[in-house]
């Protein structure tokens, strides 16, 4: 899981070598001049899209890899993209629906950049720096955390269902057992949540992540 958020997170290349700040500045940049860009002035688009891959070619982040994370983005992109003309009889809406493919696809990129020249305790580190809540701090740590359990559980239930069929299933078949996998994989994971939430106000959790500041120590 690790390997499939940030495999480039730790490398040693020019992007890597930049203050933390300069390199969340930058992202930060890249996403707001996407998502402000009108869809209607191509070669604007052209110019941040190609900053955004003089970027990625300055972090030696591979193409390919930046292709098949966005095989996986694209379909949840174009079905929500899709949804506006059809809710209109596709008599309109197709322009808002270009303004979020191409607004998704370059945001993406850039937050895929982002946390492969920043490992994720360097950027929850330099948020604190900017004083950002200390709840929301520790929503993203646990968040973090507990995507890579949830991994874990998805795969061993998986592996409980591959070795309980005789056949290769149908594709179809295949979109069924996915669909109840991820709404029994929700319940699990509500349920275990509130047993986590319950274990740590035991212990006295008051909110904060305390290896934050000796992260943030260790960079000053």
């Amino acid at each position: 899981m690790s390997d499939y958020l940030d495999r480039f997170g730790r490398d040693q290349s020019t992007c890597h070598r930049w203050p933390p700040l300069v390199k969340l500045y930058v992202a930060m940049g890249l996403i707001l001049a996407a998502t402000c860009a009108p869809i209607t002035h191509g070669p604007l688009l052209g110019l941040i899209a190609c900053a955004i891959f003089f970027v990625h070619s300055l972090a030696r982040i591979p193409l390919a890899f930046v292709a098949r994370r966005l095989f996986f983005f694209w379909p949840p992109l174009f079905l929500m993209a899709l949804s506006l003309p059809l809710s209109q009889g596709c008599r309109a809406g197709w322009l808002m629906s270009a303004t979020i493919i191409c607004r998704g696809t370059l945001s993406f990129t850039t937050a895929l950049w982002l946390v492969n020249v920043m490992p994720f305790d360097q950027l929850l580190a330099t948020l604190r720096r900017l004083r950002l809540p200390s709840v929301f701090l520790a929503i993203l740590a646990l968040m973090y955390r507990f995507l890579f359990v949830l991994w874990d559980e998805l795969d061993r239930m998986r592996t409980a269902r591959q070795v309980r069929l005789f056949r290769k299933p149908s594709l179809w078949e295949q979109w069924q057992q996915g669909a109840q996998m991820l709404g029994r994989l929700l319940i699990r994971a509500l349920d275990r949540a509130d047993r986590v939430h319950g274990a740590m106000m035991a212990r006295g959790w008051q909110g904060e992540t305390r290896w934050l500041e000796q992260r943030q120590k260790d960079q000053r």
